[in-house]
């Protein structure tokens, strides 16, 4: 099975009009002897043997190959055309995702690597391209199938899925891309929102900016809904300035211009960067003012207590696994989400595609971001995940959507931790450095038990029974004090201190209405059993006046798992309405 190539802009927040979506049929060949370094294979002549739909894996339908088999090393190749309208610029490729590890050359010179299954990474190819215009690109990428100290999130290390693990994704799974920049260019941008201020804080990084570039000024025109509301143009002199801009109109009383999920609002930004009097670059990008802050031990969204009420959002897809088929496909589960009265999603176990952040921003939906954890825990394993971690911060930090920082889930890839001071201590490590990073968003250390410090108080609970739970959360002290898993809450010589507490994984009702088989945590026998099933779950969290949020497992069915809201090809299971009204308390 084919598709039509992935073709929309893949960096919504930082783009520029002279790129190019490198996304459609690439040669491919599985290196399984791995004999590919020693025969040459990055400047070989002849082509490979398959073909393949970049940007899916091989194992997904959609690549055009659909084996689920172990291959850990794999090569693709493509003719690389520079169009007319890059001349005189610098090239730059960028792959959005390669798992897990990846080489690239260009006319047999190598011109990047990375490791790191879920972030992004690119390079500068110009010096390596030929003046013929006779370019061929080539990419070998390893995973690494069966080890458990990979950070692999829902990638099972056996051949076939099962339990709560499902298919791996060897190699390019996010859009591959070139853009044309000049020598010097606005390499990226942070934004900072002060909403009690009415203020914007704006990092720009320029590439090619020092004491001997010559005269470089960096102009910021920000507009909401068409309007100009500030205009600020100022001296570049080194690869860094920062400037604090202040927002006209922006009323506090009101949060006319503040984004909320029901009240998406976002500013528009264009950046033109001038050397000598000369454009150099334009960039355009966007950002939304808000404010995530507890007080008094509530979670508030712009200095209002917000009640959380998001679904846990696994992000595969039946054909393309953890790629999308669409930027359609994106977008519906946005709005699917929100139809069923959710103001928010967890992305649990990955690093999401920058289109989904982007649909977040624009149509108004919270985001928790979590990480691809390992299995288990070692030394090696801390290194690679803390330099993924730390990159999926840096990526994503623009997006107001995301108000919430994930680093650990259920103690995957510190299994130990009960006991283990190191594992305790690498999860100390990573709330406080996710904090160093972005002091903005709260951080949850450990989410659903075995937490050490952490900004709120979240719990995986699987209770199916309404009395049960409405007792459990009757109570701080009860809240605190049960081990719904049988796992303790805190660890480390950490206790409840006051966080908001939240039940972050329930529900998980099996209801089979496809024909995916599969399990779930308890199981509903038609549509009225499952809409009261339902409401047994939420209504007590809802009501219980200590639950301050939730988080419903799960969005689709995915593969053999079948507790979902939608089944794994988006179709509800009872009407969109009815989960609605559910979720509104009625």
């Amino acid at each position: 099975m084919t598709s039509m190539p992935r073709a929309e802009y893949p960096r919504p927040q930082f783009q520029r009009d002279a790129w190019v979506n490198l996304n459609g049929t690439w040669e491919f060949e599985f290196d399984d002897n791995r004999i590919g370094g020693q025969e040459g294979w990055h400047d070989r002549k002849a082509p490979f043997a398959k073909t393949i739909q970049v940007p899916f894996s091989f194992e997904s339908e959609l690549s055009g190959i659909g084996d689920p088999g172990f291959h850990d090393v794999v090569w693709y190749r493509r003719k690389l055309d520079i169009p007319d309208h890059f001349a005189g610029k610098r090239i730059v490729l960028h792959f959005g995702a390669v798992d897990y590890e990846a080489q690239v050359w260009v006319n047999g010179r190598q011109v990047a690597s990375h490791e790191g299954g879920h972030t992004p990474f690119h390079a500068d190819i110009t010096d390596a391209l030929r003046a013929d215009g006779d370019n061929i690109l080539v990419v070998r990428a390893e995973d690494y199938g069966t080890d458990v100290f990979l950070p692999r999130g829902k990638q099972f290390w056996e051949e076939k899925s099962r339990a709560i693990w499902y298919t791996r994704t060897t190699g390019i799974w996010q859009t591959v891309w070139m853009e044309a920049v000049s020598p010097m260019h606005l390499r990226k941008v942070k934004y900072t929102p002060n909403i009690d201020a009415n203020e914007i804080g704006i990092r720009a990084f320029v590439t090619g900016a020092g004491a001997q570039s010559g005269d470089v000024r960096l102009q910021v025109r920000i507009s909401f809904d068409g309007q100009a509301v500030a205009t600020d143009e100022f001296a570049v002199r080194a690869g860094e300035e920062a400037r604090t801009i202040r927002l006209a109109g922006l009323n506090d009383h009101g949060m006319d211009r503040c984004w909320w999920p029901e009240r998406p609002n976002l500013y528009d930004v264009e950046f033109v960067l001038f050397l000598d009097g000369s454009e150099a670059d334009r960039v355009t990008s966007y950002f939304g003012m808000r404010k995530i802050s507890l007080e008094n031990g509530k979670f508030n969204l712009n200095n209002r207590p917000y009640f959380m009420k998001l679904v846990l959002d696994q992000g595969y897809f039946p054909q393309g696994n953890l790629t999308p088929p669409s930027d359609d496909a994106i977008r519906q589960d946005v709005e699917l989400t929100k139809a069923m009265g959710f103001n928010g999603a967890r992305k649990h176990q990955k690093i999401e595609d920058p289109r989904y952040l982007y649909w977040c921003d624009k149509l108004g939906l919270l985001v928790w971001g979590e990480t691809a954890n390992a299995y288990d825990y070692s030394e090696e394993y801390a290194h690679r995940f803390t330099k993924e971690w730390q990159e999926a911060i840096e990526r994503d930090y623009n997006h107001p959507c995301i108000a919430v920082w994930v680093p650990l889930n259920e103690s995957w890839g510190v299994p130990n931790i009960q006991i283990d001071i190191r594992q305790q201590q690498h999860a100390l490590a990573m709330y406080y450095l996710t904090k160093s990073l972005d002091p903005t968003r709260l951080v949850v250390s450990n989410d659903g038990w075995e937490m050490v410090a952490t900004d709120l108080y979240n719990i995986h609970d699987y209770e199916w029974r309404r009395e049960v739970l409405e007792d459990r959360y009757g109570s701080v002290e009860k809240a605190v004090s049960a081990m719904p898993a049988n796992r303790r809450l805190s660890v480390g010589g950490f206790s409840y201190d006051g966080q908001p507490i939240l039940v972050t994984e329930f529900g998980g009702i099996a209801y089979k209405k496809s024909d995916w088989e599969g399990w779930g945590y308890s199981g509903a026998s038609s549509d009225e059993d499952f809409e009261q099933r339902l409401r047994g779950v939420i209504q007590p969290l809802l009501r219980s006046g200590v639950v301050q949020g939730y988080c419903y497992t799960q969005l689709t069915d995915v593969e053999q798992e079948i507790n979902g809201l939608l089944t794994y090809d988006r179709q509800p299971k009872i009407a969109l309405e009815r989960i609605k009204a559910i979720n509104e308390g009625n």
